[in-house]
């Protein structure tokens, strides 16, 4: 929702705004200083993602075996989870290998001269959502990055997409000095990508066991010193990048024809050029948290900036998956509902695992919040989550719109004629099958085991649920 707000802010500035000239192309001089700011927000998300996977000391990331519980334990797995939780764990470490690249180290080349480079990082970036959006439901967010991936494109390479012939840049041969230098420049990157990558994280073939071995080849001490060493250094390499393009920008209105309009995109340029530099200004602080002695450095002004718009979330932090969680096996909360108090019955949802011979849902970009909000109510107590004490008053008494979340076909509902005169919630832990795991029947997707009750079995009027309700200011 973060990321949601801060990018639906950033398209007011990226938004064509054409109050005079309504029949002229959407293009304006200083439409790659708006767009610089999405690429901003893109790196911020990006390197903030990968950095504190490895800030958290989760041992799961730096033992590069986060993925053989990701897929398994995520709030909503797809089909397509259980298909790569199957991939050996070599490969396995190698992708969170890939995933350190992609987050870490690739996101700095979206401020590279080099086009083609940008090119790189941007389809870096889109395999990386696509990959997550085959095996995650995580509603817009993925399709939200790669919308925000666009801002590494040009106008020229989005052309090849729509068929347009490609621009010719002068005679092919003999190449000019400038192009022979970005050439060298390009694999000279690639390169040092898979030399650091190689070094850094111990990539060594084992030919006996026909298999990629990787590990992490640096400590933590060394990895927040590295982080210290390059985060404000960072910020300076982001700062050039975007006074080149205001300078560009400007140059561009300076070649508008005519007074008028030239004296007009200077003004529109001059606008969104002060909104784009408040803007990063202002987002230092947050991505700053990463490294809190670099946050500290930071001018006062630019805290005391930040301070009078942290409550618009025009600007925020970000760090996804910081730490695993499932490890161990994923928990789960069974809702149950009886007439008598002996015979239960499972209370199925929509999205989330239950059966276990049911198929992992396929939602996005659909967020089916209760669904969701139950994952996190699994991680801890019932007393954690209010909000779960109101849901089951709410089944007991057969509230339509409260049902209507947790099956829209009634049929599939078991106590749709008349609601349950007890509900009570077990704990589970959910486990991914294998294929070795043959059984009659059809094939069931997950195995579980009980581990403990959730929630006591209450009913309407029942002293403990009307304790709980009142306890939240819930009744």
């Amino acid at each position: 929702d973060s990321l949601l707000l801060e990018a639906g802010f950033l398209a007011v500035l990226v938004a064509p705004l054409r109050l005079l000239r309504r029949g002229c192309p959407a293009w304006r001089p200083h439409d790659a200083v708006t767009f610089w700011a999405v690429r901003w927000l893109l790196f911020r998300l990006m390197f903030a993602s990968g950095v504190v996977k490895l800030t958290s000391r989760c041992p799961t990331w730096w033992g590069l075996t986060a993925l053989t519980y990701h897929y398994e334990s995520q709030c909503i797995p797809t089909p397509g989870a259980w298909l790569a939780h199957q991939l050996p764990v070599w490969f396995q470490k190698l992708s969170v290998v890939a995933t350190y690249v992609i987050e870490v180290a690739v996101p700095v080349l979206f401020f590279a001269p080099l086009r083609r480079l940008r090119l790189f990082a941007f389809y870096c970036q889109v395999l990386l959502q696509v990959l997550i959006i085959l095996t995650g439901n995580y509603n817009f967010f993925n399709a939200l990055t790669i919308v925000l991936s666009f801002s590494l494109l040009d106008e020229e390479h989005v052309g090849l997409w729509l068929g347009r012939p490609r621009r010719r840049h002068g005679s092919g041969w003999p190449p000019s000095l400038g192009s022979v230098l970005g050439t060298l420049l390009e694999l000279s990157t690639y390169g040092l990508l898979l030399c650091w990558t190689v070094h850094y994280f111990g990539l060594e073939l084992d030919w006996d066991r026909r298999l990629l071995d990787s590990k992490v080849a640096f400590t933590y001490h060394e990895f927040t010193t590295w982080l210290r060493t390059v985060t404000l250094p960072l910020v300076g390499v982001a700062f050039l990048s975007l006074s080149w393009e205001i300078l560009v920008a400007m140059y561009r209105c300076a070649c508008v024809r005519g007074c008028f309009w030239k004296l007009w995109a200077t003004l529109q340029w001059a606008i969104m050029a002060t909104a784009t530099v408040g803007l990063f200004a202002v987002s230092l602080v947050p991505f700053t948290y990463i490294e809190h002695e670099s946050n500290g450095k930071l001018w006062p002004g630019i805290h005391q900036m930040f301070g009078a718009v942290e409550r618009f979330q025009v600007v925020n932090s970000y760090g996804l998956f910081r730490r695993m969680t499932g490890v161990g096996g994923r928990p789960e909360v069974i809702l149950e509902g009886s007439y008598d108090g002996h015979s239960w019955t499972e209370i199925e949802f929509m999205y989330k695992p239950g059966n276990v011979s049911a198929a992992p849902a396929v939602v996005a970009p659909h967020q089916p919040r209760l669904d969701w909000q139950l994952w996190f109510a699994a991680l801890g107590p019932h007393q954690s989550s209010p909000w779960f004490s109101a849901l089951v008053l709410r089944l007991l008494q057969g509230q339509p719109d409260v049902i209507r979340l947790v099956q829209t076909d009634e049929s599939r509902y078991p106590f749709h004629a008349r609601p349950p005169t007890f509900l009570r919630a077990q704990l589970y832990k959910y486990w991914f099958t294998s294929p070795s795991e043959g059984s009659p029947g059809p094939a069931p997707w997950w195995r579980r085991q009980h581990v403990q009750e959730f929630f006591p079995a209450v009913s309407l009027g029942d002293p403990t649920l009307e304790s709980l309700l009142s306890q939240h200011g819930l009744k």
